[in-house]
């Protein structure tokens, strides 16, 4: 009887429909959270009203790459980094980008 349940039971698990969503990639893409709004096109990120922030840049292992201190409530910035995908952290934005 235990047999039979684990091999139904297994069979319901894998007909189970599945939906899978993919976070696409685009360029100039913009998010607001707290009043702090960071847009990012090619190799620049804008970020605006985040005076007084730090904008902290992490590669995908959690090592942190660069810290930049936002001066101004609007403020433009050149990313010069190796290809890969980072993490940007202004304030409680967090966004994930791809150098490439």
């Amino acid at each position: 009887m235990k047999k039979i349940f684990v091999i139904s039971l297994t069979l319901a698990i894998a007909l189970m429909p599945i939906s899978v969503y993919a976070q696409t990639e685009h360029d100039g893409i913009e998010m607001s959270v707290s009043g702090i709004q960071l847009s990012i096109n090619g190799g620049n990120v804008h970020i605006v009203g985040a005076n007084g922030e730090v904008m902290e840049i992490f590669n995908l292992t959690g090592a942190k790459v660069a810290t930049i201190r936002i001066d101004s409530s609007d403020k433009t910035f050149a990313l010069n980094l190796p290809k890969g995908c980072y993490l940007i952290k202004v304030g409680k934005v967090v966004r994930k980008i791809s150098v490439q």
